[in-house]
């Protein structure tokens, strides 16, 4: 498959500022500029896809038609296997207005009360898809996981959503507890980024920015 070249001005869509702050600082480096769907004032679609890929590109799509520009969107969230995959495509939702705090209590409520309390018993992972859509309806798709636990309580303050209770295997810090560098800046040696977005960023880079494909 050849895939298209990304360059120049894009649509970053999404009204999630911690999201449209990693995307602005993995682009960067592309000369990538980058405007958000808020700063252009355009309509959130309704996300009716079943799966992550289906909702990013639920969202680049709009963008892209409404804004003549190629649209850039990620759609993303935590899988808890002890909750059989949620919150997943929901994950947004259950932080109502945003209270990712109480949905972070969600978790580790139902987690318990099906007994899970060892790190084993709590495993997670979040995912993310991203989805690059031009005005043509040119579609580059791509997708990232990172594998960790839910500790409780949650640690630090850095990050945004679930960050504070993720804990990425292998690691002793939360996503919470790292800096923006440490959680998903792209190692200029070309080997594998952290978290699920960078991941997924990697291989898009690969494909659509000329960057070194990731081993």
């Amino acid at each position: 498959m050849q895939h298209r070249r990304l360059e120049g001005r894009i649509v970053v869509a999404t009204h999630n500022e911690g999201k449209l702050r990693e995307m602005r600082e993995l682009l960067a480096p592309y000369g990538i500029t980058a405007v958000s769907a808020g700063e252009l004032d355009l309509a959130e679609p309704e996300e009716t896809g079943t799966t992550f890929a289906e909702n990013a590109e639920i969202k680049a799509r709009a963008a892209a038609q409404v804004s003549g520009l190629p649209a850039f969107a990620d759609d993303s969230g935590i899988c808890v296997e002890g909750l059989g995959g949620a919150p997943g495509i929901y994950s947004a939702r259950w932080a109502q207005n945003k209270e990712f705090g109480a949905a972070m209590a969600r978790i580790d409520a139902e987690l318990r009360e099906h007994g899970f309390l060892a790190p084993d018993e709590r495993r997670g992972h979040f995912i993310s898809a991203l989805a690059v859509v031009w005005p043509d309806g040119h579609l580059e798709s791509f997708e990232g996981r990172i594998d960790g636990t839910l500790v409780w309580p949650p640690r630090g303050d850095a990050g945004f959503g679930y960050d504070p209770m993720f804990l990425p295997q292998g690691h002793e810090r939360t996503f919470g507890e790292m800096s923006s560098q440490e959680k998903h800046g792209i190692p200029p040696d070309g080997s594998r980024a952290l978290s699920h977005r960078a991941r997924a960023f990697q291989l898009l880079a690969a494909a659509c920015l000329g960057a070194m494909s990731p081993e």
